[in-house]
């Protein structure tokens, strides 16, 4: 009888253990109105798909269509034409120029309702487009005029544009920004006849299905690692969006099976490195696939230029995968080589580069030069192979040694495009044509650039980093120097002769040549996100009381502090200086999680040396803090700590 009795009790205060718990976390869980909650940030794709709801054929004609400038608001020089036919017909559209190689037409598939994409349209112009097609045995011909508005007031127009008319096509010069600018492109004559609103960086490559592959405009990342990739059409519309947990910088490459190859990094790796990793991206699923770690293929402390530091040791900046060797090709800009490795195994298959300070063991990886007028390259970009298997790359030449007694002063260095012949049995190399030399300070740049391969003998040399301080050259990239004045030089060759030549005054990271128009046919379909940006790391997990959680005041109002909700994550920002110690605090169901905000220039690393200026000292930089919906659902409380008190924000997300 006692021992029922006493199970009874166990029971009842097991039950009102219970019903306590539930009372406090439905009270905890309630205690701020629907006003606290921070509003969602809607992302790019679900901003489009709203948009595509007023996306209408029906009831128009080609007499009365019904036509949308800039239909998802980031392409401003593009529009939407749509309208119905009775019966099946092939629309061909003229976007009429200032001459032929201005002048754009294309012919569209045969269809009865009709969304006719209308590209390279100029800036602040009433532009004529032309549509034609047969119908029933009659031609039908349609004139529109769409009016166009003015580029923004900090767009970079050409200073200087030269062209040999008849040995160029129409197609355009596709420039993504390093600087100041815009990912955007120009037709021969120096024109704007694209650009994207949206903040795009690295490459603008054309896909195998007509799309054009960018980054997003959020970083995960400070500087300059973003949270993925978008594939888009010319109008600006996404219909992919990539997130990886890594980031993506610099490059990819789309393999024959279409999958990617993404110059990514492991944020959470034990060295606390960056741009030493590569992904394949599974284009169906957006799941890494694959993976590539340099730190397993070299050794980090074995060499390195004057731009090497401990965490980016190799800053890998160009991706290429070889189908006929099985390969990858990479450019370390601070270790001066082009390194290859085999795809199946990541074993090293050579090296191309000064071989001066590499361990006995890389020794054999290295090629001896040939033939006259040998040099290798110095902090190169954009590595290739081409069709005939050479290598093709932007030599930057930063110093033009490993000995810092003889290294080059910015001032009487050069850059240029160059091409290898290598020589994979006998491990020789031998230079078979080079570009820019000649052309000395001019056209120096000692970081970004880029060469393209457009066919045999037809190359373009873009030189896209040209900084000047008091009139000289430099080697501090943009933005490490005060009063720079920037320059890019894009130039197109064909067999040795100069038929394009376009100045910039900005530096430009990537170019690319490619047509208006593409084989891709425009589709209103719901935009698709693929794979994650990750579990952010929870730092802690403890119970807090609430009598140590302290109201908003002017201590806490001083670091300018927001949160931002976007859809797969929470971004914060605050303004705090070195010695701060801050952290994130999400409280649900009695449980508090802690997330550690670094107050530090690199936040990504393990880097003990963490430089401020007098300014920063005083004032505090910004840093932001990413908490990402992964592992977290429902809603949370939120508070932040500041050197080790506790600020309720009164405001609530949720997951």
């Amino acid at each position: 009888m006692k021992e029922n009795k006493k199970k009874i009790v166990i029971f009842i205060s097991i039950i009102l253990i219970l019903l306590v718990f539930l009372a406090i976390c439905f009270i905890t869980d309630s205690m701020y109105k629907n006003d606290n909650l921070i509003k969602t940030k809607e992302s790019l794709i679900t901003k489009q798909y709203l948009l595509e709801k007023n996306f209408n054929t029906s009831g128009y004609t080609i007499e009365n269509p019904n036509i949308i400038l800039d239909p998802y608001d980031n392409s401003p020089l593009s529009a939407l034409i749509l309208f119905e036919t009775d019966i099946k017909v092939s629309p061909k559209v003229i976007i009429e120029g200032k001459d032929k190689l201005s002048t754009y037409t294309h012919e569209f598939e045969k269809e009865k309702e009709h969304y006719l994409p209308i590209y390279g349209l100029y800036p602040n112009k009433e532009n004529k487009i032309i549509i034609k097609y047969d119908e029933n045995g009659k031609s039908i011909k349609k004139e529109i005029t769409i009016k166009t508005s003015e580029l923004p007031k900090d767009f970079i127009l050409p200073t200087s544009v030269k062209k040999e008319e008849l040995k160029l096509s129409n197609d355009l010069y596709f420039f993504t920004p390093s600087s100041k600018g815009y990912t955007c492109a120009y037709d021969v004559n120096g024109d704007v006849r694209w650009y994207l609103k949206n903040y795009a960086l690295w490459d603008n490559t054309r896909l195998k299905n007509g799309h054009i592959l960018i980054s997003t405009e959020r970083r995960v990342n400070t500087p300059y690692y973003m949270s993925g990739l978008y594939e888009i059409d010319m109008l600006g519309k996404i219909y992919k969006e990539y997130s990886l947990e890594g980031g993506y910088h610099h490059d990819y490459f789309e393999m024959e099976n279409s999958n990617l190859l993404v110059a990514s990094d492991d944020f959470e790796n034990e060295y606390g490195t960056v741009e030493d990793y590569i992904v394949e991206l599974d284009r169906k699923t957006g799941k890494v696939v694959k993976t590539f770690d340099l730190k397993n293929i070299l050794d980090m402390k074995d060499t390195g230029n004057e731009n090497y530091t401990s965490y980016d040791w190799f800053h890998n900046n160009s991706v290429w995968y070889d189908k006929k060797t099985n390969s990858i090709t990479l450019s370390g800009r601070h270790q001066d080589a082009i390194i290859n490795i085999d795809y199946e195994t990541s074993k090293i298959n050579w090296i191309i580069g000064d071989s001066t300070n590499w361990s006995e063991k890389y020794k054999k990886y290295f090629f001896k030069p040939i033939g006259d007028d040998f040099e290798f390259q110095w902090s190169q970009h954009a590595a290739m192979i081409t069709p005939e298997g050479y290598v093709f790359v932007f030599d930057n030449g930063n110093n033009k040694s490993k000995d810092k007694s003889k290294y080059v002063k910015a001032e009487n260095s050069y850059s240029r495009g160059v091409m290898y012949k290598i020589d994979t049995k006998n491990m020789t190399i031998k230079q078979i044509w080079q570009y820019g030399k000649d052309l000395g300070g001019s056209f120096y740049s000692p970081y970004i650039s880029d060469v393209d391969y457009i066919s045999k003998d037809h190359y373009i040399v873009h030189s896209g980093g040209i900084v000047y301080v008091n009139g000289k050259n430099s080697n501090q990239p943009a933005g490490f120097t005060n009063n720079a004045k920037l320059k890019s030089e894009t130039i197109e060759l064909l067999n040795d002769k100069v038929i394009f030549d376009m100045v910039l005054l900005t530096n430009n990271y990537r170019i690319e040549k490619m047509s208006l128009y593409s084989k891709d046919v425009y589709s209103p379909v719901k935009g698709e996100k693929l794979g994650t940006l990750g579990e952010t790391q929870v730092d802690s997990i403890r119970y807090i009381p609430f009598s140590k959680i302290n109201k908003i005041d002017n201590e806490y109002k001083k670091h300018n502090i927001s949160f931002v909700k976007e859809e797969d994550r929470l971004v914060f920002t605050g303004q705090f200086v070195k010695d701060d110690e801050v952290n994130i605090v999400l409280y649900k169901n009695l449980t508090f999680k802690k997330y550690h905000v670094k107050i530090s220039k690199h936040p990504y690393t393990a880097l003990c040396v963490d430089v401020f200026t007098d300014e920063e000292n005083e004032n505090g930089i910004v840093v932001n803090k990413y908490i990402n919906s992964d592992g977290l659902n429902g809603k949370y409380s939120l508070y932040l700590e500041i050197n080790d008190k506790l600020y309720d924000t009164e405001k609530v997300v949720n997951f």
